[in-house]
């Protein structure tokens, strides 16, 4: 097996404010390596795009800060970066499309002058910087390059929007693609293509990917792992065809369940009651345990550790943990589904 590109260990990301500190990000651990895809799943306000942000350190300041961890970056530990180091990193060896493509992209400048400084500010020559911009633009979809570099980003759809996000986010051929949320408010044939676009290009320049996504569907199509998260910590990491035959964690179980599917025509879809704890507050035991329907008695109480169940698959729930004999899950976790 190959070494690690991105290995992640530890990451705390937090935030004050009048009411205490918010732990955002608690302890998140992954790995990524060359041209392999992770995907980091969750509700919205679990943390995967701070997550994301954290990695390229850049964490909304001074509220928030990064209290410990290391980002392990060929080796290199991104957090004792100078700022000034960090722009070197940023854009030529790890690019990101950010969330939302209209208020990432700079209403007052042309499409072409965003994408030549992507370039710009990591040496490449003006003359280059534009060759190379039309070139970019064509392969990611937009008809006419030389005209779409003139236009300025109200004039675009969001489709179009998208892929000058993806066009400045490769322009430099990063090692590292991080992806939040790529194809949010795009209708069905737009998200299709942007997917097929970005495995085409993860192909052409082997590439890894970090995919940041609530959309069980994107990514069971793109990714080889997926981690899940929830209320600022990973409460499952599987390979993606283990994960989705067999999860692990009640909270995966709860995701999968609300999916629609054939057999459910006509009938409603399951719902996942209440709401993700306040991250100024997170309880004691396990955060997922005031929603769970498979809670027992020391949930409340016990903090679970990500341990591996069934191999290389890992889950942070006490169902899973030996030192809980089955005559201690009484309730709700006698009628589980296994």
């Amino acid at each position: 097996m190959s070494e690690p590109l991105l290995q992640v260990e530890d990451l705390r990301t937090y935030f004050t404010n009048p009411r205490g500190v918010i732990r955002a990000v608690d302890g998140v651990s992954f790995v990524i390596r060359a041209g392999e895809t992770l995907a980091i799943v969750g509700e919205s306000g679990c943390g995967k795009s701070m997550t994301a942000l954290s990695l390229l350190q850049l964490v909304p300041e001074p509220a928030g800060y990064i209290e410990t961890g290391r980002v392990l970056f060929e080796g290199k530990d991104l957090l004792d970066y100078t700022w000034e180091e960090m722009r070197v990193v940023r854009g030529r060896e790890i690019g990101m499309i950010f969330q939302e493509p209209m208020t990432s992209l700079n209403p007052v400048f042309t499409v072409g002058s965003q994408l030549m400084e992507a370039m710009l500010i990591h040496g490449v020559g003006c003359d280059d910087a534009r060759r190379r911009g039309e070139e970019l633009l064509g392969r990611v979809g937009l008809e006419d390059p030389p005209q779409a570099m003139r236009r300025y980003p109200h004039e675009l759809s969001g489709g179009m929007r998208q892929r000058v996000m993806i066009a400045i986010a490769l322009a430099n051929r990063p090692k590292l693609l991080i992806a939040d949320e790529p194809t949010t408010a795009l209708d069905v044939t737009v998200q299709a293509q942007i997917l097929a676009l970005l495995a085409e290009l993860q192909r052409e320049m082997g590439m890894a990917i970090l995919l940041i996504s609530h959309d069980l569907g994107l990514v069971a199509e793109m990714a080889d792992d997926v981690a899940v998260m929830y209320a600022g910590q990973i409460v499952e990491r599987a390979e993606a065809d283990d994960l989705y035959h067999d999860p692990k964690h009640p909270y995966t179980r709860a995701l999968f369940a609300s999916l629609p599917t054939r057999g459910q025509r006509g009938r409603d879809l399951a719902t996942l009651e209440g709401t993700v704890p306040n991250p100024a507050a997170w309880p004691a035991g396990c955060r997922f345990e005031p929603r769970c329907p498979e809670r027992f008695e020391p949930c409340p109480h016990v903090p679970p550790l990500l341990e591996p169940v069934d191999g290389p698959q890992q889950a942070r729930c006490l169902l899973h943990e030996p030192c809980w004999p089955a005559g201690a899950r009484g309730g709700a976790a006698e009628e589980r589904v296994p």
